[in-house]
Formats: structure tokens, C-alpha cells, sequence
């Protein structure tokens, strides 16, 4: 029987799987694409993640106290992610689970939802009141909450409260990993709304594949036209929403448009084609971060590359970030 928090949190009795079998069934499922379970037995309490946003936040807050188990890498998106055998043992092995939420990784929901587990499970997005937008003629909560950096600071919060109620004994360490990281996003929350002040009113603008910069442009003072395709990369835009968004592109006069990294790129460049528009050189970080030692491999330098290419590309002055 499942138990529900006001914050979404979830408990359920099942049965675990031991070490042992962890550590064998790891090893056989290792190349499957999935984080690898680890190796032996730890005293540190596991913690398994979704998205490689909310991996890293856990890192940044629970460093070496927790045994932290990514479930997808960089560049992958969590939309279409088809979770494999060894997410599955993770999950079984976990003492906390943070995910997302609001159906921005389904495959991997159904598993959290399905397996007996004996876990606090968390939905960090859902600790932000959501945007609703419209998929498929239905109206839905927009997944992509940490574009607005101010929501990245409630996530952090919700995440700090729960790590802390895993591991009271190290209270003061997470706490005062939290506070000075949640510094650093305040200022960062400041410096993208005085970059994207920058750009001529006008040409505030922002085209993208897939619509999941809603959060970021609300809050920072720009408009979102039009985009190839919805929230869920899922979808599959027709001939007659392609010519809509070249012919609302051209209205506009939208000095540029954006690809991600997450995305292949073609249809996006053939929309850039047909209207006549550059399509900026620096792809858009939206559902991932990047690979190590890229633009955007933690949450602040995916911020930051993305609202230089913004800024840039639409006509701005941009000016380096320094927390």
C-alpha cells in the first residue's frame, strides 16, 4: 500500500534485493546503457536519480555522505528514455529516489510506480506549481520548471529537506552545502535577467525545437512564438505546423532560432532554411546536461550557455557570469 505526502513523497513496502545479487546482476547487465549498480556493500545510504539535473544537485548537496546512482547520462533525453534491467535493480536497492516528475521521464515513473520498493521517492518538480500547456488537445503540467532558476532554488530546498531527513547525523554539512549553493543560483537568477535585458525588446524572441523554455522565457522577460514540437519530444510536428512556424518566424522578423543538444537537428535547420533566419551555432541545453568538461555539464554553466547563446544570437550584450 502506498502512502502520499503533501509533497508528493511515497513509501511503499516490498521486497529489496540483497547486495549480493545487486552486485552479480550489475555486473551482467553492465554495457546496457544504464548507471551501474556499484560494487560491494556500503554503509552510505543510496540515492537514485533520474535526470542528470537532479543528479547533480544531489551531488552538490549530499557529496561523499551518499552512495549517488544516476540512472541516465549526459545527452540523453528523458522523454523517450527506455529504462533497461539494471535501473530496475537500482531502483529496488534505493534508500531515497529523486525524479522529476510531472511526466518528464515516463518510462522510468511507471518502473518507481510498479516496483515493491522500501523508499522515499520524491518528485522534486512537483514541489513547483506548474505551467499547463497543451499536448495532444489536453492540457498538462509543463515538466521543464528548472528553466526559472528561482524554481531551481525550491527545488534544491525540497531536495536539501529530504537528504537531511535520510541523514540527520550529517544535518550541518548538507545544510551549509545547500546555503552556498543556493547563493550561488540566487545570483545567478539576477545576472539572466540582466542579460536578457540586453536584447532589443522587439527581437526577444525565442524559437526553439521543442517547447521547453516556457519557465526560462516567463521569467526572464522573453516571448515563446512558436516551436517545432510540444513539451514531449514524443511528438511528431506535421508539414502544416512546420510552414506555421516558418511563416510566424518571418512575421516576427526573429533575428535567430535554436537547435538542442538532445534533438537531432534537421528539421530545425530546414525551418531556419525555409524562413531565411541563422540558426545559432550553440545548441540549447534543455532536457540534459552536457558531457563532461562541455559548455553545460552542471546546472549553473548550462544556464550560463544558454543565455549567452540567447543573448548573443538576439541581439544582446553579454557578459560572463561570476557567482
Amino acid at each position: 500500500m502506498k502512502k502520499h505526502n503533501d509533497m508528493g513523497r511515497v513509501t511503499t513496502q516490498g521486497a529489496r534485493a540483497t547486495w549480493g545479487a545487486i552486485a552479480l546482476i550489475g555486473s551482467l547487465l553492465a554495457g546496457c546503457g544504464s548507471a551501474p549498480v556499484g560494487e560491494g556493500e556500503s554503509d552510505r545510504p543510496r540515492v537514485v536519480t533520474t535526470t542528470t539535473v537532479i543528479a547533480h544537485w544531489t551531488q552538490e548537496l549530499g557529496g561523499d555522505a551518499i552512495e549517488l546512482v544516476p540512472l541516465m547520462d549526459p545527452g540523453v533525453d528523458p522523454h523517450i528514455y527506455e529504462p533497461v534491467p539494471a535501473d530496475t535493480v537500482a531502483i529496488e536497492s534505493a534508500d531515497l529516489i529523486f525524479y522529476n516528475g510531472y511526466d518528464l521521464e515516463p518510462g522510468l515513473i511507471r518502473i518507481i510506480e510498479a516496483t515493491g520498493i522500501d523508499a522515499t521517492v520524491v518528485p522534486v518538480a512537483e514541489s513547483v506549481s506548474p505551467l499547463d500547456m497543451e499536448q495532444e488537445g489536453q492540457r498538462v503540467p509543463d515538466p521543464h520548471v528548472w528553466g526559472d532558476v528561482s524554481h531551481a532554488v525550491t527545488m534544491v530546498e525540497t531536495m536539501r529537506d529530504q537528504l537531511i531527513a535520510l541523514l540527520p547525523e550529517e544535518r550541518d554539512r548538507i545544510q551549509q552545502n545547500a546555503t552556498d549553493y543556493i547563493t550561488q543560483l540566487r545570483s545567478l537568477d539576477a545576472w539572466v535577467t540582466e542579460q536578457v535585458a540586453t536584447i532589443p525588446a522587439h527581437q526577444r524572441q525565442l524559437v526553439t525545437t521543442h517547447d521547453a523554455f516556457q519557465y526560462y522565457a516567463r521569467a526572464y522577460g522573453l516571448e515563446v512564438p512558436g516551436t517545432l514540437i510540444g513539451i514531449s519530444t514524443e511528438e511528431q510536428p506535421s508539414a502544416q505546423t512546420v510552414q506555421r512556424l516558418v511563416d510566424t518566424i518571418r512575421t516576427l522578423n526573429v533575428p535567430a532560432i535554436f537547435a538542442e543538444t538532445t534533438l537531432n537537428p534537421q528539421l530545425i535547420t530546414t525551418v531556419a532554411q525555409e524562413a531565411g533566419v541563422p540558426l545559432a551555432d550553440q545548441e540549447l541545453y534543455s532536457d540534459s546536461l552536457g558531457a563532461q568538461g562541455s559548455r553545460g555539464d552542471t546546472y549553473i554553466t548550462m544556464i550560463e550557455a544558454n543565455t549567452e547563446a540567447i543573448v548573443v544570437n538576439l541581439g544582446g550584450q553579454f557578459t560572463p557570469f561570476s557567482p
